[in-house]
């Protein structure tokens, strides 16, 4: 869909794009925090830092839901214009405070054809390519999905890079590599109930023999590192799957005063996630020192073709800011190929099968020739050469 179709759907929409964020039924006094900055002030703040490399990166997971499809209130609905979503559609409205620093992709589609269900997904973030096995099940022998291939935190590994993996309610479980669910946690801090949910389906580094269990981290640890000036330079956060839109809390979700109920419920439940974590991070120093959030969401819903386009969001002092909307042709291979170039390691060349020709329709997905998110950014702010994806004058 057109650029400018998508500047007249969000003035339709400006009613239900709120730019308050928060205010649903989170306990803010049980939210680790360090500032109580707004995503508006932490955007004019920052706004004066210079232009340069990106630094930091940080990685939100989300899930299950479509930025745009056919039928925009089919369930699960898309985001644009939702109302359970009012955090996010600010931050994809122009002229909104919150969109100061924001760009964002219309035209990202799913890494292949048949990449699902959500596991798939996780496994491309990392690899370039999902070795064909499509299951939701935790990594084992018998499901064919423990790989040796090389990846990306394998290459940060390699490079001296710094890496985290924070997964909500890891803590919970007996080994990264074991689901854990139930009723009985402590109190969420997002939505207030003892529910909780930790998934090893969405967390990409547990497929992997050499990352299965290393620099993984409950979620209390991020706000630590984040506050404690210990940030890695790329950090992978990974919401439980009540806070990453998954799934909807036994009873429903009051957000903004509005009881959400169903898929509804598990927008509001993402959205409000959201609008209390991102303008925590854009409050600290890692943030303005040219540090960049990518909102990442895993597979379309209901197909793979060009009328169903995943939300893929950038917020950053280095964004072209404003709710850029760029039409660039993009997919999972798209970040890899950015941050392998930002953090100057080799492209990934593991071979993705035949069938899974990009869901774009244009032949190729590999990390090697897939377009990267520079479009995203202003001029100069990323740079690659042609051999390792290095900055250019990089030593």
């Amino acid at each position: 869909m057109p650029a400018q179709r998508f500047l007249t759907l969000f003035s339709l929409c400006a009613a239900a794009c709120g730019s308050t964020p928060g205010d649903g039924t989170t306990d803010h006094s049980l939210v680790t925090a360090k500032s109580d900055l707004s995503a508006n002030a932490a955007a004019s703040d920052f706004g004066f830092h210079h232009r340069g490399r990106a630094e930091t990166i940080f990685v939100i997971a989300m899930e299950n839901h479509n930025f745009t499809q056919p039928d925009p209130t089919s369930s699960p609905q898309q985001i644009l214009g939702n109302p359970a979503a009012p955090y996010i559609n600010s931050l994809v409205t122009p002229g909104n405070p919150n969109a100061a620093q924001v760009s964002y992709a219309v035209a990202y589609h799913n890494a292949g054809h048949g990449v699902h269900p959500s596991e798939p997904n996780y496994v491309w973030a990392e690899a370039g390519t999902d070795f064909g096995v499509h299951t939701d099940a935790d990594p084992s022998a018998a499901s064919n999905n423990i790989f040796t291939a090389d990846h990306f935190t394998a290459q940060l590994n390699a490079a001296g890079v710094s890496w985290n993996n924070y997964e909500e309610d890891v803590e919970l479980s007996t080994a990264p590599t074991k689901s854990a669910s139930g009723l009985t946690g402590p109190v969420n801090p997002y939505y207030g109930t003892t529910q909780f949910n930790y998934a090893v389906k969405h967390n990409p580094m547990a497929f992997f023999t050499d990352t299965a269990t290393a620099n993984v981290y409950p979620l209390d640890q991020f706000f630590t590192d984040l506050y404690g000036d210990s940030l890695a330079r790329y950090s992978w956060i990974t919401p439980n799957q009540f806070n990453d839109a998954h799934s909807a809390l036994i009873g429903g979700f009051t957000y903004h005063g509005t009881l959400f109920t169903g898929d509804q419920s598990s927008v509001a439940q993402g959205d409000n996630f959201l609008a209390t974590v991102v303008p925590q991070i854009m409050a600290s120093d890692a943030y303005a020192e040219n540090g960049v959030i990518v909102i990442w969401w895993d597979e379309s819903e209901g197909g793979d073709g060009l009328d169903r386009a995943i939300p893929e969001i950038v917020i950053s002092p280095l964004a072209k800011g404003n709710a850029y909307a760029s039409s660039v042709e993009l997919s999972h291979s798209s970040d890899i190929k950015t941050w392998e170039g930002v953090f100057g390691v080799p492209l990934l060349t593991n071979a993705i099968p035949s069938a899974e020709t990009d869901a774009a329709g244009t032949g190729y997905n590999d990390v090697a020739t897939v377009n990267d998110l520079s479009d995203l950014f202003l001029p100069g702010s990323i740079h690659f050469s042609p051999d390792k994806g290095k900055h250019l004058g990089d030593k």
